[in-house]
């Protein structure tokens, strides 16, 4: 793995220089550690078996350089096993619209299956997807696809490399695999609600392959602690280390998954205008922060916070989470320092920001649940009123 990353650059551009297909292999937009294995082992299994002489094969993390410093589990886990972050190739440092206008650009998604409306053009350049998550859109049948509901994207992975000829598979790669899923999947733990059976098959095939890996516990402990020291960064950080955003015709909202719990949180230096600047500096028009912690039998309590100054956005937003009922978040209020801010204790634990997203989402552009008006999607309804209309006016 370590010579195959210290060639990426070297191979991107002589591949360049030749006007050769450069297949690129890249994880979604927040690049947490899944993300970002999953494209590194996948990319390098790809070189190992491709025919020559075929294409430079890169793995792309999808963040700025500058935002790596915030994968605090990432950084530290491709420094135990020698991957150096200097070698890698980050967003801002490859042109992906120029390669694909030039015709060299062959692209396989991993962890993610649709790209964001400023990459749409980069569709027809996709050959492959691997993901853990539904499929919300259909691909051409020349595209394979892989979206199995597996706690870890890197799993798939895994049984794509052990699919393949023996002995592509090395330490470094296996290390790399092994504990992804174990954070991934909570250190395989039932009560979290995300390990599956393939889950545990992999981290089984991968530990007897290489005996020499860490114990299971060993590595989670080390990976969880790395994921949850947010010591060193600001409240900006915080909310961009683990960030999505989701969008409607009028408005912006940020869902930022935060490592520490609600009261600590809270308690920061100057909070309140710190979310205001963030979201002001985005164009947010709010930010969901779902906070999460574990206990001493690694079960995550999960707490909520939505921030708007507009208050009707807010109160439609946690409307629509309170009312929810697939997957029902249990939410119970709790004391706010703020009125600009809303905050929710989460019964319903297992209901991690993978599956409130999609609440979210639908709120946002999708199709509301049948029904009555009762029923009218909430934020169809807010991003109305965003856009000065009232709430049952056309659009």
């Amino acid at each position: 793995m370590q010579w195959f990353v210290e060639g990426n650059r070297a191979a991107l551009q002589e591949s360049i220089r030749q006007h050769r297909e450069i297949h690129v292999v890249m994880g979604n937009e927040a690049c947490d550690l899944d993300s970002t294995v999953s494209a590194l082992a996948l990319a390098y299994f790809l070189a190992k078996t491709a025919p020559a002489p075929s294409a430079a094969f890169v793995p792309v993390l999808n963040i700025p350089r500058a935002d790596f410093a915030l994968r605090t589990e990432t950084t530290f886990l491709l420094r135990e096993h020698g991957v150096p972050a200097a070698a890698l190739v980050f967003r801002d440092e490859i042109d992906l619209g120029a390669l694909h206008r030039a015709g060299l650009l062959a692209l396989t998604l991993v962890d993610h299956h649709v790209l964001p409306g400023a990459d749409a053009a980069l569709e027809e350049a996709v050959v492959e997807v691997l993901d853990h998550r539904p499929l919300e859109r259909d691909r051409a049948p020349s595209c394979r696809v892989t979206a199995e509901l597996v706690g870890s994207c890197a799993t798939l992975v895994t049984e794509r490399i052990a699919q393949g000829p023996p002995g592509v598979l090395d330490g470094p790669t296996a290390a790399l695999l092994h504990g992804t899923i174990l954070l991934d999947c909570v250190n395989l733990s039932p009560a979290a609600g995300k390990v599956t059976p393939r889950d545990v098959a992999c981290v089984s095939l991968l530990e007897e392959r290489f005996p020499e890996l860490p114990a299971r516990d060993t590595i989670f402990q080390a990976l969880q602690a790395a994921k949850f020291d947010v010591s060193g960064l600001t409240t900006e950080q915080m909310l961009r280390k683990d960030l999505k955003v989701l969008s409607s015709d009028e408005l912006l909202l940020a869902v930022s998954a935060i490592y520490v719990d609600l009261e600590t949180f809270l308690r920061r230096p100057s909070l309140l205008p710190e979310l205001e600047g963030f979201c002001r500096a985005r164009g947010y028009a709010g930010l969901v922060a779902m906070t999460i912690s574990f206990n001493e039998r690694n079960e995550p309590a999960r707490q909520l916070a939505v921030y708007s100054q507009r208050e009707t956005l807010r109160s439609a937003v946690c409307r629509a989470l309170e009312e929810e009922t697939a997957p029902s978040l249990q939410l119970r209020p709790l004391a706010s320092p703020w009125p600009c801010v809303a905050t929710y204790a989460q019964g319903n634990a297992l209901a991690s920001r993978k599956k409130v997203l999609p609440v979210l989402r639908a709120a946002l552009g999708g199709p509301g649940p049948a029904g009555g008006p009762e029923d009218e999607d909430v934020l169809e309804r807010v991003s109305r009123i965003a856009a000065g209309q009232p709430p049952g006016s056309p659009k």
